[in-house]
Parts: C-alpha cells; sequence; structure tokens
C-alpha cells in the first residue's frame, strides 16, 4: 500500500471523525436548555448572574471585601473559576447519560460523547470569560490581572480537573443514572467549601489543612493569585492542582475503557 493511499485514508477517517464531533457539539447546544439553540445562551450568561445575586446577599449584610478592595473583582475571581469547574465537569456527565441512546449508531463512541461536550464546555467557558469581562470593563472595574500567564494556567487547571471529573462521572452515569443526583449533591459541597466566597488563609489553621486537599480551592487560588500580591500564600500548591487534574483524566479514560463492553451491552 502506497504512503499516498495511507494518509488519504488516515484524513478520510479525521474528517469523518470531526463530523461526528460536529454533529454531537449541535446537537448539544440544540438540547441543552429549553429545546432550542438561543437556550445556550442561558449557560454563558449564568455566572454573571450568580455574581450579581453574591453581590447583592454581600451588600445586603454589609459585610467588607474579605480580600483586596472591589467585592465585584473578588466574586469574579471565585465564581468564575469555580463555575468554570462546574460546567465542564456537570455537562459531560449529563452529555454521556442523555446521549446514551446515540451509541446504537456503531460511528458513534463514548468517548466521542464526552469529547464533544469537554469542546463545547471549553468554547462555552471562553464566551463566559469575555462576557463578564466586557462587563467589567463597562461597569469601570480594573480587570486585568497582576501576572495574566498564571490567570491562564489557573483557569486551564480549572479546566483540566472539570474534564477528568466529567469524565469519571460520566461514565458513572452511564452505568447508573441515579449518580446524577448525587454529584449535584457533591458540588454543593465543592461550592461552599472551594473558597469561592471566603479567604482559605483568613481560616484557622486545623481547617486550612483539610480544605487544601480540595483541588478545585487550589484552582481558584490560583486565579486570585494572580490577581492579589501574596494571595494564597499558606495554601497554595499549584503541582498539586495538576496532579490532581491529570490523575482524573487517566482515571476517567481508565474507567471507560474498561467498561466500554459492559455499557454498550446495557
Amino acid at each position: 500500500m502506497s504512503a499516498f493511499s495511507v494518509n488519504d485514508r488516515a484524513r478520510q477517517m479525521w474528517n469523518a471523525q470531526g463530523r461526528i464531533l460536529l454533529a454531537l457539539i449541535l446537537r448539544d447546544i440544540h438540547t441543552r436548555f429549553f429545546g432550542h439553540g438561543l437556550g445556550y445562551l442561558v449557560a454563558i450568561a449564568w455566572p454573571l448572574t450568580h455574581i450579581v445575586v453574591l453581590l447583592i446577599i454581600f451588600s445586603l449584610g454589609n459585610r467588607a471585601v474579605p480580600f483586596g478592595d472591589n467585592m465585584v473583582l473578588f466574586l469574579a475571581t471565585g465564581v468564575v473559576p469555580f463555575m468554570t469547574f462546574n460546567y465542564m465537569s456537570r455537562f459531560i456527565m449529563y452529555s454521556a447519560a442523555f446521549n446514551r441512546p446515540l451509541l446504537a449508531f456503531p460511528s458513534v463512541k463514548v468517548m466521542d460523547i464526552l469529547i464533544a461536550r469537554a469542546i463545547l464546555e471549553f468554547l462555552s467557558s471562553c464566551c463566559t470569560i469575555i462576557l463578564v469581562l466586557a462587563v467589567l470593563w463597562l461597569a469601570g472595574i480594573d480587570f486585568v490581572p497582576r501576572d495574566t500567564l498564571q490567570a491562564f494556567f489557573g483557569m486551564g487547571a480549572c479546566l483540566l480537573l472539570g474534564f477528568g471529573y466529567g469524565i469519571i462521572n460520566g461514565v458513572i452515569a452511564m452505568a447508573a443514572r441515579s449518580w446524577i443526583t448525587g454529584y449535584q449533591l457533591v458540588i454543593i459541597i465543592l461550592y461552599l467549601t472551594s473558597g469561592v466566597m471566603f479567604v482559605p488563609d483568613a481560616v484557622p489553621s486545623q481547617l486550612r489543612y483539610f480544605l487544601a486537599f480540595n483541588p478545585i480551592l487550589q484552582g481558584i487560588e490560583w486565579v486570585r493569585s494572580a490577581y492579589y500580591d501574596g494571595y494564597g500564600a499558606e495554601i497554595l500548591d499549584k503541582n498539586y492542582v495538576i496532579a490532581c487534574g491529570a490523575i482524573a483524566v487517566f482515571s476517567g479514560l481508565l474507567i471507560e475503557r474498561l467498561v466500554r463492553g459492559r455499557i454498550l451491552q446495557q
């Protein structure tokens, strides 16, 4: 077989794979909210709404800014990284569970569903960040991080964690749909313990020690350290975040490979 025919066959396979992923992405956009593609905009606007609600709550309680001199910026640097992780992990799980009937088509594989949703959530996160930054700019708030590169790395770490957790939860949800409810409860616990609304360095050392094992908290600390000088000095461990994300992705891929046959037989 000539090199030309091999390359041509590989190109055809990649093109076919690309069409499958694109079809899955378009299907997810159409079905994610309200059975209409425009409902997808809710996913982009929700983090901004979340920030506004928290800002109102903090204002009514006359609470001081936990760190820095701007409450909106502090909340944004916590909510956006957490929502990035949350959406990536949760909606990959949803896609795996609700798109399971598509596995009846021989050309659609479990990883196709997971990767298509991951691509969509990555694009959603980019749109969300752009929207939040645009609103902050219109409000006259200086949103430029002290260290732009570290801010990107911190957000990337949250995406990596979300992707790894999403694969694991997606495979579990395919085998047991009830896990979707269980993970909703896990997300609530993570939200309350990940430093979205408080400064981990300010809590007692005994509690801070246990909080440090939460990789999502570490990801948020990483993002905020790019905005506030000295932030996270007592708890931030960047290598730990990356290691947790890599282990989660590897574990998810391994679990998917081990249970692939069983999922297809159900």
